[in-house]
């Protein structure tokens, strides 16, 4: 088989691996694939692998797929997509100022604000955020005490079984995003909890992204993600957006604010006349090569 061409990007930390649809013509199973590129041992190396295809007479320049490192596939990636544009500017396929490109939630759109040597800086439209959990009953019984609970925006996740008790607001943004608010990310083992309400099936039956919020002030919050398929991420754009929307919703924050994650910081806008989602980060090239596929 002959070697595969990409590039691996970030942002803030958030690393996925760039490939085109037709150097990959000759894997049988993309899933498999990516959980081999992803492992940072024996791979590239990443949180998710974004795969391009030029679309001819379509309303959308390119698509891209975002398959997760556990070989699941997701419905959207603010960092993932943001690499995957910045592939095509870097590798002179798209000179235009801005971009349509159609994922699995729908087509977003990209505009390149700066680009610096190796790092592009864009302005991304993501559409509309959507509240409430979609094939549950707006009435759920308590496993415990069979009382009725309203799963309205801001809800209780109760996980009897794990001593879980906490209140979360669920909104999907491209992606499930289960936001929870806390005081202080070091009161607790929130990665342990990531994990089990990522896969907590009887609320989230097709598992969900989970992220800590730390209101700062009314313009600014920090964030810890749990991603769905990935683990613990440095930065999100999803989870990002979706916090900035679960706060503003809240009255907890304005709808523009600065999302700070250990990676770095991403600006996020919730638009008020139009309820468009929209967020400001940039994708760093960190290296180019060729993957071997193995036999």
């Amino acid at each position: 088989m002959n070697p595969i061409k990409f590039c691996k990007f970030h942002g803030f930390g958030n690393d996925y691996i760039v490939f085109e649809t037709d150097d990959l013509r000759d894997v049988s199973s993309l899933h498999e694939f990516a959980r081999n590129v992803c492992r940072r041992n024996t791979g590239i190396g990443g949180d998710g692998i974004a795969v391009l295809e030029k679309l001819e007479n379509e309303p959308a320049d390119y698509s891209c797929r975002i398959i997760n490192p556990d070989g699941s596939e997701a419905g959207f990636s603010g960092n993932g997509t943001r690499c995957a544009v910045a592939y095509l500017y870097y590798k002179n396929l798209w000179r235009e100022k801005s971009l349509k490109l159609e994922t699995k939630s729908g087509i977003k759109t990209y505009e390149l604000l700066e680009k610096n040597n190796r790092t592009f800086q864009f302005l991304a439209e993501l559409g509309k955020p959507q509240f409430g959990l979609p094939g549950v009953p707006k009435q759920v019984v308590h496993p415990e005490t069979g009382k009725e609970l309203e799963m309205s925006k801001f809800s209780t996740l109760m996980i009897p079984s794990k001593n879980i008790i906490m209140q979360f607001v669920y909104v999907d943004v491209g992606n499930p995003v289960a936001c929870i608010y806390v005081e202080n990310f070091d009161a607790f083992d929130w990665r342990s909890r990531g994990r089990i309400i990522e896969s907590y099936v009887k609320i989230f039956p097709d598992r969900t992204n989970v992220v800590f919020v730390k209101v700062v002030d009314r313009e600014n919050i920090e964030i810890r993600i749990w991603e769905r398929g990935a683990g613990e991420t440095a930065s999100s754009g999803t989870c990002s957006i979706a916090a900035a929307v679960a706060s503003a919703s809240m009255g907890k924050t304005e709808r523009k604010i600065s999302v700070h994650a250990p990676g770095g910081t991403t600006e996020a806008v919730w638009r008020e006349e139009d309820d468009e989602m929209l967020i400001t980060g940039r994708a760093d090239l960190a290296f180019c090569g060729e993957w071997f596929e193995r036999i």
